[in-house]
């Protein structure tokens, strides 16, 4: 038995690494035998980690006719958004008001920095990346509401998807940084008001920029497989235990498909 949860929790956050890089694309078909042979495991815990998916909202029902990733669309990452603004200008101003005023000092001179970071090679920003996860943990333990932080949790794993689409975006990483570090001033001031209110400019700014990235197109599978790592680790590597793309998961004697088998 223990076997089997550990091999359904290994499915669970392959999985999901796929889904959140984009190497399982948005609407890609998720069936059960393939991802079985694929992952080199029995269809059961695959079965259970597609159920948490789903959970999650990162797979839903395809009309009867099995299970796709997500979509993303227009009107959902609308709705995402609504539900950010609510979120993320409460917790702003929570933290303007609770934070250690250090941390964020701390932050304030690091996203100074951010076009020195943004000049770097690296293709998948992941410095950039690491700090703008550095922000939103220097947020969560700063309102001291885990209710909230669990909240932004489940809405952050949704916005790691959306990310990959201004990636390739220097002049959008550049200016959401500059709306990151004036809600860090307004923090470091104690202003909860004008901490909310940069919040929601950000938020705005964010939201026509994704849009603008949708209608201009999807990545090409190509680009997808080269994204910056999913947010599931504070360095921008994959929790522990997750294996690479494409390995077995070893915990069960069901043995991989064939050579030459399809790999989404």
């Amino acid at each position: 038995m223990r076997v089997m949860a550990r091999a359904g929790e290994l499915a669970y956050e392959a999985l999901r690494s796929e889904i959140l890089s984009w190497q399982l694309a948005p609407g890609a078909v998720l069936a059960e035998v393939e991802l079985s042979g694929r992952l080199g495991i029995s269809r059961t815990p695959v079965r259970e980690a597609l159920a948490r998916l789903v959970a999650d909202g990162l797979v839903e029902p395809q009309g009867g006719r099995g299970l796709i990733v997500t979509p993303v669309s227009a009107a959902n990452v609308s709705e995402l958004f609504e539900l950010r603004r609510a979120l993320e200008t409460e917790a702003a101003a929570l933290a303007a008001r609770r934070r250690t005023r250090a941390v964020f000092v701390a932050l304030q001179d690091e996203l100074r920095e951010v076009p020195a970071l943004l000049t770097d090679p690296d293709p998948g920003r992941l410095a950039y990346y690491d700090l703008a996860l550095r922000f939103d943990a220097a947020i969560d333990e700063a309102v001291q509401n885990p209710f909230l932080v669990q909240a932004l949790t489940t809405v952050r794993t949704h916005l790691v998807r959306l990310r990959r689409l201004s990636r390739d975006n220097p002049a959008r990483l550049l200016e959401a940084a500059r709306e990151h570090l004036l809600i860090v001033d307004a923090i470091v001031d104690g202003d909860p008001q004008l901490a909310a209110d940069a919040t929601r400019v950000h938020l705005a700014r964010s939201l026509r920029a994704t849009l603008g990235s949708l209608e201009a197109g999807l990545p090409e599978p190509s680009d997808r497989a080269s994204a910056p790592p999913t947010g599931t680790s504070p360095t921008g590597t994959p929790p522990a235990g997750t294996p690479p793309t494409g390995t077995p998961l070893t915990d069960h004697p069901t043995p991989p498909t064939p050579k030459g088998a399809p790999a989404r």
